[in-house]
């Protein structure tokens, strides 16, 4: 004898309702601002990384609305575009804070303090991983490596960086953050919101006076191995002798300590 889906304790529910169009104006300036984009590639499906950052810049995080006019302006299904928007962690799917500090915890500024600073702040701001605070400021996650293990550990509010990071300096970026005081990256060009940043990577000019001077270049530790590489070498290294005694003079190790014996205490296999 078959059960039927609700005594199987299965609710089907109702078909999702299509995603509502963006306001008439809204949209017209959309459109223009895609055709712009799309004219840069010579497959219009090659377009759609740079629509999704487009769509955020307008709403905080990729909408369904949003997927729906990547999908019209493409003329890709919304399956084909969602499939996208979820795969890359840079689209956001739900509203977040002006600035999204983004704590690396992979291995190498893990291992240099990047968990201590995600428990830190996640203690000093009360939230979790994804979470924004109330004020509706800060949205904060922990984020895989950003390529700048050399300046471990570092974090990143809208893709910027804030290099050797502490907790202590941490908590001050997020307080700064949340009173509008002025903050500056170790790196790159001052801040913006997460919207404005969104548009940038969109492929649209930052308008702002100076925004691009202040932008520079990799940072010194980033070019060390470039330096090496065009042969350049170097200063040496002056390394002082210990305890004031000659290079040339062995040092005694617990190998030749007879009271403090050094190697296995069984044979192999023991």
């Amino acid at each position: 004898m078959s059960t039927s889906s609700s005594e199987r304790g299965v609710s089907l529910g109702m078909p999702e309702l299509p995603a509502p169009d963006y306001p008439d104006d809204v949209r017209a300036r959309l459109e223009a601002d895609a055709r712009e984009v799309i004219a840069r590639y010579p497959d219009s499906r090659s377009a759609l990384l740079p629509l999704l950052h487009l769509v955020q810049s307008e709403e905080g995080h990729v909408t369904r609305t949003g997927m729906q006019f990547c999908a019209d302006m493409l003329d890709l299904t919304t399956a084909e575009v969602t499939a996208v928007a979820t795969f890359y962690t840079m689209y956001r799917r739900r509203p977040g804070g002006d600035y999204q500090v983004g704590v690396c915890t992979n291995t190498l500024c893990a291992v240099m303090g990047g968990d201590a600073i995600f428990e830190s702040l996640q203690d000093h701001l009360g939230l979790g991983n994804g979470e924004t605070t109330d004020d509706g400021k800060v949205t904060l996650e922990h984020i895989e490596c950003n390529a700048a293990c050399d300046f471990a550990p570092v974090v990143m509010v809208n893709w910027e960086f804030f290099d050797n990071q502490t907790p202590a300096s941490a908590r001050q970026l997020v307080d700064d953050l949340r009173e509008g005081r002025p903050v500056e990256p170790t790196r790159g060009a001052r801040l913006c919101t997460f919207k404005e940043t969104s548009r940038i990577l969109a492929g649209f000019p930052d308008e702002r006076p100076g925004a691009v001077e202040e932008s520079g270049s990799a940072g010194p530790a980033s070019l060390v191995g470039l330096r090496l590489a065009k042969g350049e070498t170097a200063p040496a290294r002056v390394v002082h002798p210990r305890d004031g005694g000659p290079h040339d003079e062995p040092q005694d190790t617990s190998a030749a300590d007879p009271e403090h014996p050094a190697g296995p205490t069984a044979e192999e296999g023991e």
